[in-house]
């Protein structure tokens, strides 16, 4: 029986049916590249028109624009408009101040005027700060009361926890923890109104800003003990104190007003000392008389204390002062960068040592104890990755490789970039084309919101990011500390807000 044949001879390809399918494929390719162009273009479109909202100030009343510098709530409020999220249209209003009783009311506004988030007595930013004493909002949540207790809701309203705790604050230092109070007894819940810790104690702390894998609890004796995220105990409370020593495993906790260092089996590891202040690896860092050494977890002293101060910064190395000066020894106890800096910090982030000269001249060091750069500081951005400097009378860029860079390199979302001849500054593009005259006594680079300030004969003023003026120079700035401008309106000396 025949089956059939499917080729005479041997199989040829049809080039007609090749041809076709090539072009359909290629047709199937430009399909695809043109819609992912257009996503791309759609999104940077979408970068590049996000809206953002800051507190203003003008005549004595505060009010809300946008990254455009238009007004969005008038200024007709006598306290600040807080912004809990600069993203965000949530502006919560105060008014109806009693300056007798403290008492004040509160409303909700969005960006069209309206009045949201009601039903409520008050709706609050939930404030927070850290050890520098900067304050910031947490950005997702809101703090709301009724009836004389608080609550929880989101952005959207949605409720997070109900009202009915008699007090709630974040955790100091520390974002998405909070800190609520019920019948005088503490507990902490997360910003999805999950209990981390049971609400027992008489006082919960942060073990260290920005950390959030164990918590230090006080009970109504007063004793501190060490707690973690799922609310197991690693330490009793028994103690006088507990104290970060940046290990997970080792802590130092006061007992009988003196310092020891325990493991997480609450073993002593290390005693006899007039403080603790680092543990790493099998090292601990110790004060003894005021002096500042090393001992092994062993008990073994690896240096002996006689320095100011000691703080590990990488490797085998140590910030160590002495004689009022730092420098870098090894745990060898043998100097590696000479002791003649004001100050030295170990930027982890970043992989490098900034070790200030003075006022006007900081050295960066490499982990090969390399120096890299010098000159005045001016930004370490640990976000984008970049250290601007000023020297020799300009504003040079590197990143963390110490490789100069031009700031259309670093700062990519910019569309204008500062530029320096003859003593006056401009702006070019990208591509290093003069897009504002070198006509300016001073300037700064472009900000977010697209406008940067510019300085001529003694006053300020901004242009926009197509490089045209803003706001014609006219504001004596000579007692801020910070200069920016959105539009017209310039950052006021506490840096809170802007004012026209």
């Amino acid at each position: 029986m025949s089956k059939g044949r499917r080729y005479d001879g041997e199989p040829k390809l049809n080039l007609k049916k090749v041809a076709s399918v090539i072009v359909a494929i290629l047709v199937i390719i430009l399909v695809i590249v043109s819609i992912v162009k257009l996503l791309k273009d759609d999104n940077k479109k979408e970068i590049n028109t996000v809206v953002s909202y800051y507190s203003v100030y003008s005549n004595g009343k505060y009010g809300v624009i946008n990254n455009n510098g238009d007004i969005v709530i008038e200024p007709t409020f006598e306290e600040l408009v807080v912004i809990p999220n600069n993203s965000k249209p949530i502006f919560i209003c105060i008014y109806d101040i009693n300056d007798t009783t403290g008492e004040y009311k509160t409303k909700v506004l969005n960006n069209e005027n309206q009045e949201i988030l009601t039903g409520y007595d008050k709706v609050e930013a939930i404030d927070n700060f850290d050890l520098n004493k900067n304050i910031w909002y947490e950005d997702n949540v809101l703090r709301v009361s009724k009836n004389g207790k608080y609550g929880i809701i989101d952005f959207n309203g949605k409720e997070i926890l109900p009202c009915e705790y008699d007090e709630i604050t974040a955790l100091k230092g520390v974002k998405n923890n909070f800190i609520v109070n019920k019948d005088q007894k503490v507990g902490l819940v997360n910003e999805q109104g999950q209990e981390i810790i049971a609400t027992k104690y008489n006082k919960i702390l942060a073990l260290t800003e920005n950390y959030s894998n164990q918590y230090i609890v006080v009970d109504e004796n007063n004793n501190y003990g060490l707690i973690s995220t799922s609310g197991k105990l690693i330490i009793e409370p028994k103690y006088e104190d507990i104290k970060y020593l940046k290990s997970q495993t080792i802590f130092a906790v006061k007992e009988a007003g003196d310092w020891k260092a325990v493991d997480l089996d609450g073993e002593v590891v290390v005693e006899g000392y007039d403080n603790i202040t680092e543990a790493f690896s099998d090292s601990i860092i110790v004060v003894k008389n005021g002096k500042y050494g090393v001992l092994a977890t062993s008990g073994e002293i690896k240096i002996d204390p006689s320095y100011e101060e000691l703080k590990y910064a990488f490797s085998i190395y140590f910030i160590a002062k002495k004689d009022g000066t730092y420098g870098i020894i090894n745990t060898n106890n043998e100097q590696v960068i000479e002791f003649a800096y004001t100050n030295m910090t170990y930027v982890e982030k970043g992989g490098f040592i900034r070790a200030d000269k003075s006022d006007t001249e900081t050295a960066i060091f490499d982990t090969n104890l390399a120096q890299k750069i010098t000159g005045i500081i001016s930004d370490v951005n640990l976000k984008d990755g970049y250290i601007k400097v000023y020297t020799q009378g300009e504003y040079k860029y590197y990143n963390f490789k110490f490789e100069e860079k031009t700031s259309a390199n670093m700062l990519t979302a910019n569309t204008i970039f500062l530029s320096k001849k003859d003593g006056k500054y401009g702006f070019i593009d990208k591509s290093g084309n003069v897009i504002i005259d070198y006509i300016y006594d001073d300037a700064k680079e472009q900000n977010s919101c697209g406008f940067a300030a510019v300085k001529k004969d003694g006053v300020w003023g901004s242009i926009n990011k197509n490089g045209t003026e803003s706001l014609i120079p006219s504001v004596n700035l000579d007692e801020n500390i910070y200069i920016d401008f959105i539009g017209k309106w310039h950052l006021n000396d506490s840096g809170l807000y802007y004012e026209d």
